[in-house]
């Protein structure tokens, strides 16, 4: 009976997958983190060493409480100076009371502690600028959100997260890096356990907006529970990570597909769905993914070593086709009745 599986599931790939692969977006047109219409210009004009796109941005995410785009913005430059700094040593000579430009730096730093190998000591070492670009704000939650991490890695104490988490949440109460800080904070792999993090992002979620990113939290909890080993509480509980998949389903489905907004949280769904061998909702998932490929999560897929998260991306995909193909039925009388020779795909 093995056997017989196998050779069906064959010849049910062989028909069904060439189908299949014609209704997504090619792999050379799946772009990884692609920076949105307002970013692109910044990394661009960054990279001649012109610090004043970036400087506008970030300056309009502020006076416009454009929290989420801010933190994603600030995250992304950060990232850009840690190869090219050039821009921002000069945007800071330029304008060295620019808290926009204080915000990149300590991001920066913070990144590159994190990539020590004396993390924590270095970290702690980081505290004064941390919390003096975060004492400067007195709306705005993205420093909060960058102190939060800074404490996690530093092993800050219950009491200090706390009360950096009572700061962030007093500016914006559903910022979705600053849950984002605190579920990690929470997860097993650091200061909490499987229970603690899925309590505190399904009830983050149960209190989010109906199209807040933080309407998908409990997905994060899902990945970070299956990624992580068996601990004194057991492994995740297969009915939270499935309750879990379905906000995340229903949470992407509000928005178009292919946008860059919810791309994150699409592939990140898309992993989890893989992972509960949810094979026709994760191949729906990467419809709606589009051309947007994210390095979180696929930078970290377990047994991919030496392949970038692109690859491990489109490896992904193809895996999913390949198992919706051979679950699929040689002949499905519903196409004779349309008329068509065969599924679409979704």
């Amino acid at each position: 009976m093995p056997l017989l599986r196998a050779l069906v599931g064959t010849v049910r790939s062989a028909r069904h997958a060439p189908r299949l692969a014609a209704g997504l977006v090619p792999d050379g047109d799946v772009l990884l983190d692609p920076p949105d219409d307002r970013l692109a210009p910044a990394l661009v004009a960054a990279a001649l060493g012109d610090p004043e796109p970036a400087a506008k941005l970030l300056a309009t995410t502020r006076d416009a409480a454009a929290w989420e785009d801010r933190d994603r913005y600030v995250v992304r430059l950060a990232a850009f100076a840690h190869h090219r700094g050039d821009w921002l040593t000069g945007w800071l000579a330029a304008a060295p009371r620019d808290p926009d430009a204080h915000l990149v730096t300590a991001q920066l730093s913070v990144r590159r502690a994190w990539g020590s190998p004396a993390r924590a000591e270095r970290l702690r070492e980081l505290a004064p600028l941390v919390h003096e670009v975060a004492a400067q704000a007195p709306h705005d939650p993205v420093p909060w959100r960058l102190a939060l991490d800074h404490a996690r890695g530093a092993h800050a104490g219950h009491a200090v997260f706390e009360s950096l988490w009572e700061q962030a949440v007093l500016r914006v109460p559903h910022h979705y890096g600053c849950h984002v800080s605190a579920l990690k904070y929470l997860s097993a792999q650091w200061y909490g356990s499987h229970s603690a993090a899925f309590d505190f992002a399904e009830q983050a979620a149960d209190d989010a907006a109906p199209r807040s990113l933080v309407r998908a939290l409990p997905v994060r909890a899902a990945h970070d529970g299956l990624r992580a080993p068996p601990g004194p509480e057991g492994s995740v509980p297969d009915t939270r990570v499935d309750a879990a998949a379905d906000r995340g389903l229903a949470l992407s489905a509000a928005f178009p597909p292919g946008g860059l907004w919810p791309a994150e949280i699409r592939n990140l769904l898309a992993w989890v769905l893989i992972e509960r061998a949810r094979w026709d909702e994760a191949w729906a998932e990467f419809g709606r993914i589009g051309p947007c490929a994210t390095s979180f999560p696929w930078a970290f897929v377990p047994g991919s070593s030496g392949k970038d998260p692109l690859h491990r991306f489109l490896a992904a995909r193809d895996r999913v086709r390949d198992e919706v193909a051979r679950r699929t039925p040689l002949w499905n009388p519903r196409d004779e009745r349309t008329g068509r020779s065969g599924p679409r795909g979704h």
